[in-house]
Parts: structure tokens; sequence; C-alpha cells
């Protein structure tokens, strides 16, 4: 066993901001951060618009981003929240900057800001369109400086551990004592106690296969979470990217920045017809959730697997020196964007609900805090407004920093019993777990996807729970391995999804059920 004064999981923004942070602020006390894949692999690596913040007073104001924010979220975003985020924005920015964490500059010196979609002035700082990667970067290097801070990459966590693991704990309230991990090098599995636990563990793309999140974002946090009793809420409010680059394989897919349509492209179906026009007045520049919506419905309508984004009439010189990235990534794929149309898919790419958390970043159990995208602040209600993602990572890791560095968690005095596998064997079947998953995602795209419908989701839920049944047995009689963990992590996210799905009767930001039409 381990001990922790403070046990981080996850190493994306949310995470490594507080790491650094405490660590700062407590030289004498100790911080570990478990991730799963190395240590720079996260989804803040592969967010590439950049961190919504006010800078300009002239032609910016709070009130405005405020204002954009709650457009965005439809009616469901907590009006308080959203103002404590956006005021602190640029005090956070600061910080990253003293990191050591570099944006884009204009001629004259200045922050060169971009817009897209939603936002309604530039107010987006960004690193050309790596944006996340150079944050990772910077946070990174200042937690390996350091000394009290360890990093263990390649480390799954398993499971909280909660009072229902603790022998004769007659306590009602919940508490989280630290996490059972699995070394995935030596295949042993290990308790890390911890005075306090937080969960920075990022997405859940996964679950649908199609998504710009890397192969990572399984719902680990929110799974683990929802199995310790924590309260989970708006699940049913995935967000998805309406332009990620279409790829036969269906794996991983490569995101072309919302950016890009702010810069000028279009939006075409294969006869060559600009279809934006068609469905909003504001045309490819128009919110996340229509975008799709408009594209989902071309797809359904023609039979197509993809329609393409268009940016040959727009100036190359310019494009290539804000978008290297995007640029040499269609050139790998054979697509010369100077002529050449790029196919795109909506895919999933962002979730809006999550562990319900505070201010403070306190979940329903005690000592257990949660932070970034598997977290449900009230930020962005039914839809995220673009770029306020990695914003609230760093608002939110502050607060949790702050409540730490006020109210001192004593060590818990229990007895944490060891991971016990008895009477596991290791699996033959590893095809089970390649052939449940498939079985899983397809059933998340196809039932479960941008638009629903009662009839669909409540198929949707009898047939995860065959393969809900053939995972927990598989779990119950398996060693550990991180596939299969995952897959169990991902059926428990699913569930969550399709059940709040059904319990939400009005059509909301991104959630679109074509029953609910008649309430709108």
């Amino acid at each position: 066993m381990i001990e922790a004064n403070y046990l981080v999981i996850g190493s994306g923004i949310a995470g490594l901001t507080f790491s650094v942070k405490i660590a700062e602020k407590f030289p004498d006390k100790n911080v570990i951060i478990v991730t799963k894949a190395s240590e720079d692999e996260s989804n803040t690596k592969y967010a590439q618009g950049g961190v919504a913040v006010v800078l300009d007073a002239e032609k910016d104001s709070f009130k405005k981003h405020i204002k954009d924010t709650l457009i965005a979220g439809d009616g469901l975003c907590d009006k308080e929240v959203v103002k404590m985020v956006i005021t602190e924005g640029p005090k956070r920015l600061q910080e990253l900057l003293l990191w050591g964490a570099n944006f884009d500059l204009d001629a004259s010196g200045e922050f060169d800001l971009g817009k897209e979609g939603g936002h309604s002035e530039y107010r987006v700082v960004h690193h050309k369109d790596i944006t996340g990667y150079e944050i990772e970067r910077a946070l990174l290097k200042r937690a390996h400086q350091l000394p009290n801070i360890s990093i263990l990459p390649h480390h799954f966590a398993i499971d909280l551990v909660t009072n229902h693991h603790i022998i004769d704990d007659k306590s009602e309230k919940i508490t989280c004592y630290g996490a059972y991990v699995f070394d995935q090098q030596t295949d042993q599995i290990f308790t890390i106690k911890a005075d306090s636990t937080l969960l920075a563990s990022g997405g859940i793309g996964c679950v649908y296969g199609h998504t710009t999140n890397p192969i990572i974002a399984t719902g680990d946090g929110i799974a683990m979470a929802y199995r310790a009793k924590a309260k989970i809420k708006d699940m049913e409010f995935v967000q998805f990217h309406p332009t990620a680059l279409y790829d036969l394989k269906g794996e991983s897919s490569f995101l072309i920045s919302e950016a890009v349509r702010g810069f000028g492209a279009y939006l075409r179906n294969k006869s060559g017809h600009r279809f934006m026009l068609d469905y909003d007045e504001r045309a490819e520049l128009a919110s996340r959730d229509i975008v799709s919506q408009s594209i989902d419905n071309e797809l359904k309508k023609s039979g197509e697997p993809h329609v393409y984004l268009d940016c040959t009439h727009l100036d190359m010189d310019a494009f290539k020196k804000h978008f290297p990235n995007i640029y040499n990534k269609c050139l790998e794929h054979h697509i010369k964007i100077d002529t050449d149309w790029i196919p795109v898919v909506p895919a999933s790419h962002y979730l809006c609900g999550g562990i319900k958390v505070n201010k403070k970043g306190k979940t329903s159990i005690d000592n257990l805090f949660s932070c970034g995208e598997c977290t449900r602040t009230g930020l962005h209600g039914a839809n995220r407004l673009a770029s306020n993602s990695l914003l609230e990572a760093l608002v939110y890791a502050h607060n949790i920093f702050k409540y730490h560095s006020e109210n001192n968690h004593k060590p818990a005095n229990v007895e944490i019993p060891d991971w016990n596998d008895e009477g596991t064997t290791i699996p033959k079947e590893h095809i089970l777990i390649q052939h449940n998953l498939k079985q899983m995602q397809a059933l998340m795209r196809d039932y479960v996807g941008i638009v629903r419908s009662n009839k669909r989701l409540k198929r949707a839920i009898k047939h995860l729970e065959l393969i809900h049944n053939e995972v927990e047995e598989l779990y119950k009689e398996s060693k550990i391995s991180t596939s299969l963990c995952e897959l169990r992590n991902m059926v428990n996210v699913s569930h969550l999804i399709i059940t709040q799905s059904l319990e939400r009767t009005e059509n909301k930001g991104g959630y679109y059920n074509i029953d609910n039409v008649e309430n709108k």
C-alpha cells in the first residue's frame, strides 16, 4: 500500500493544474498522479481550439462571454457558475503564462485572438491548432520540477476505495479513502490510500467509436464514481463535433477544428450544395448542435457516409499559417486542401454532464473531488460553448486547490483490505472483450447518437443489458486487464447516457429526441 496526501487520477490540464498548485503550496505533502497511458496522453493534448477568455476590454466584456455561454447552454446553465468561471478566466490564464505556456501573438505583439462558433467576439487564445498540446507540455514541465509530485504512467485506477470496502464500517455517509490501482507493466494491483482524491479522468468519447478523443477516453472516472454511488447528472448531453475527418476504419478521428469554419470554410453535400444555409441563417457558424444535426439530416437523406468541408476558396498561405497541423494531416490522407474538399463526419467530442460537483469541486462523496471533462459543474448546461472547457478545468482546479489550502484533510484511520482476485483466471477469451466493445459502440452510434427516439433508446437498454451481463460475468471470473476494465466502465457510462436520455422530456441544446418535438 502507498499513502498519499493527495491522489490525482488523470494527467490532463485539470489534474496537473491542481497538482502543481498544491505541491507548490505544501512542499512537505506528497501528490501522486496516476495516469493510465503515458503521462502526456490526455484529452487536453488534443484540444485544438484554445482557451476562451475575455482580454480585450474595448471590444469584448465578461457580460458578452457570459451571454454567449448561456445561449449555448440553452437555459440549463447555472448562471452563478458561468459568471464565476468567466470572470476568473484572465487570472487563470496569467498563471499558465507564468508556467511557460506559449500562445500566438499578432504583428503588434498582442494575443492573436480567434473566434469560434457561438462566440460574439474574438476571444480564443490559442497556440496554432495544437493549444492543448502546448498547455500539457508546460504543465508537465512544471510538475517535473516539483519533488513532491510523483507521476505513475501506465497505472490504471480500477475502483475508488469507499466505506463499503472497509470491514465493520457502519457510517451512513460515503467517504473516499483512495483507490485500487493496476500497474499495467507488472500486472500487480495495489492500494493508494489518500487523505483526498481528485478525479480528473477526462471524457467518454470511445463509447461511440467515432470520436475525436484519444483511445483512452473511456469514461473511467465517471464509472468509478457511479459505482461508488456519487451523483451523476446530465449524461444525455453528449456534444458531437460536426467535422471530424472521415476515416473508413472509424477509429479515433482527427478533428478539423471549428476555427476552420470560423476562417470561412463551407460545408457541402456530395452534389456541391452548400446546405447549412437551408438550416440556419448563421450557416457554418451556427452552434455545434445545429451543425451536427444538419449534417446528420443530410447523411440520412442521402445515405452517404460523410459530407465535405470546402476550403478551396480561402487564402492558402494564411490557412497554412493558422492550421499547419490540419493542413499536413490532410496531406497524409492524400487530401490537398487547396484543390480537394475534406470528407467530414460528426463524431462524439465532449460530454457536458458527468460527476456532479459544487463550486469547490466537491462531489457528493466525502474526500472525493472532481475536475475537468468528467464533471458536471453547471457551466455548460445543455451544450458547451467552444473553448470553454480548458477554461473550466483551470478555474475548478484552482477552486479545489483553494479549498484544500483552507481545509486540512486528516489521514483516515481505516484498514483497507488488499485487492482480492482469488479464484480468477487469465481470460483466454480476449475476443469476447473486442466483440462486446464493437457491439456496444455500434449500439451507441445507431441508437443513442445525434438524433434519438424513445423507441430506439428503449431498444438500446435491452441490448445493453445483454452486453452488461456478459461483461460482469467475465469481470468476476477474470484476472484484471485494462481492456476489460475499460469495457466495463464504458458499459456503465452507456447505461447512464441512455437512462438519463429517457428521463429528459424536452429537447435542449445538444440533446435532440424526435419524440420530444411536440413538447417544445
